[in-house]
């Protein structure tokens, strides 16, 4: 019989016992909820564009982080054997990166505009990915799946990813958010782009409040 093989997105492994352990362990499928949960209901409620350029930026940046991996080969720690997880290499950290890159495009994205005009208001906004991209760090090195050097590899290429996508989205990409959302697609889909709106928030709070108004206008 062949042997068989765990799905990995959201095996971890953590020492029984160990309620920092358990933490952690949550801690590290962040990625996991980041992707599923936010990404899709942001595709289901709100149809953005740089959202879902913010997504295939994480893809991208998950099949380089592979093509390293495949290219380097470096094995990962000797307590990874305890977990049953080391079948793949280590570094760098595809955690890591991943939290990396979606703390620095997340940061660069509020500070571009998302209805927040306040600076304090903002790194309110901006404190809790970083937080997490530091315990997701943490997570991997703490419960045995990576060295510190493959999780500091893998959050300074996040960064660096991060950062050069948000400049190819908002610098050359954007170029081409009216033709997409004039096509089929974006029809089809209610595709749309508000980045060019200084205050979103506002806009919608406001156009929501006015449509509520015709409407009781038509009810007196």
């Amino acid at each position: 019989m062949a042997p068989h093989k765990a799905v990995t997105l959201t095996h971890v492994r953590y020492e029984k016992g160990d309620l920092l352990g358990h933490f952690l362990a949550w801690i590290s499928l962040i990625p996991v909820f980041i992707s599923l949960g936010g990404f899709v209901s942001h595709f289901i409620f709100r149809r953005e564009l740089q959202g879902m350029f913010f997504a295939i930026g994480l893809i991208i940046s998950q099949l380089i982080n592979e093509l390293i991996k495949d290219f380097f080969q470096q094995a990962r720690p000797a307590t990874c054997a305890l977990l049953e997880m080391c079948d793949s290499h280590g570094w760098p950290s595809s955690h890591s990166q991943y939290m990396f890159f979606f703390a620095v495009y997340f940061t660069l994205l509020t500070y571009k505009g998302i209805g927040l005009r306040d600076t304090n208001n903002k790194l309110a906004v901006i404190f809790l990915p970083w937080c997490l991209a530091l315990l997701t760090m943490w997570s991997r090195v703490y419960l045995g799946y990576h060295t510190v050097g493959q999780v500091f590899a893998g959050s300074g290429l996040g960064v660096f990813l991060g950062g050069l996508w948000f400049w190819v989205v908002n610098s050359v990409l954007v170029c081409f958010f009216p033709m997409i959302e004039e096509s089929a697609f974006g029809r089809f889909f209610y595709v749309k782009d508000t980045s060019h709106i200084p205050n979103v928030l506002e806009f919608e709070y406001d156009n929501a409040r006015k449509a509520r108004s015709e409407m009781a206008a038509k009810c007196d």
